[in-house]
């Protein structure tokens, strides 16, 4: 069932968004060459803490996991496309990063990546990430009163299709509210048209994911949460929260 918010609902939920964008902000800041996975994870952490928020994702445990998430970022690297584990692992000249966050303040939640490039970038990630970015940013102007789910979909999977690149089947976003993952689901492919109509009051995780390879396939590592692509070829993953309303989309986590 999908709940529709209130303006004063959305509203919360944009300061829970406003905590997610501090710590995604931070983060960015933070990762640099020598700089470690967990490094990160903790200052997402201190950013949580001085809010007053939680992590929806510190604890969680899906159907799929075999273990409860053990931080409060996905840090994902390279060929990792989603749910990366933060680790001792230290970042190096060249690596392409995407990071996940959450927040829930007062109740209400907040979700968003970002992929960034550290030290020297290839032009190659850079493209990715630009394609990425201008996925989303397309998936979030078909987000209006009137529109479908598909609309979204199709929008977002024109923009990865038509620059080559590969769409991770069975994953993309979702809604969102007092719980980090609600109906509906948000497809990064799909027909204009079809699918559940965009009411005022929607709350929905946008979030595309890319393969550099042009090809869609992964597999689970063996820590049992993180996606990677099957040929080892780079990933790119960003995500905002996005209110449908009367006046057109509203970007709850905007950095």
């Amino acid at each position: 069932m999908v709940e529709l918010k209130t303006d004063t609902s959305i509203d919360a939920m944009h300061a829970a968004g406003q905590v997610v964008a501090r710590a995604l902000t931070a983060v960015r800041q933070a990762a640099d060459v020598g700089v470690s996975l967990l490094e990160l994870d903790e200052v997402a952490r201190e950013v949580l803490r001085e809010a007053g928020a939680s992590s929806p994702f510190l604890g969680y445990r899906p159907s799929f996991a075999p273990t409860p998430f053990p931080a409060v970022i996905c840090a994902s690297v390279n060929d990792a496309i989603v749910h990366g584990i933060p680790t001792r692992y230290r970042l190096r000249d060249g690596d392409l990063l995407s990071v996940d966050c959450g927040a829930v303040l007062d109740g209400w939640a907040g979700d968003s990546a970002l992929s960034l490039t550290v030290g020297r970038p290839r032009p190659a990630d850079r493209r990715l990430i630009d394609t990425a970015e201008r996925a989303l940013a397309a998936g979030i102007a078909a987000a209006v009163a009137g529109n479908r789910i598909g609309d979204i979909a199709h929008a977002v999977g024109k923009v990865c299709r038509g620059a080559g690149y590969g769409i991770p089947q069975g994953f993309g976003g979702h809604g969102i509210g007092r719980r980090m993952h609600e109906d509906p689901d948000v497809p990064n492919e799909g027909r204009p048209g079809r699918a559940l109509p965009l009411r005022p009051g929607m709350v929905l995780a946008i979030e595309p994911m890319l393969i550099a390879s042009g090809k869609d396939t992964y597999y689970e590592a063996g820590d049992g949460w993180t996606l990677r692509t099957s040929d080892g070829s780079r990933a790119a993953h960003v995500e905002h929260t996005v209110a449908i309303t009367e006046e057109g989309p509203r970007i709850l986590t905007a950095r």
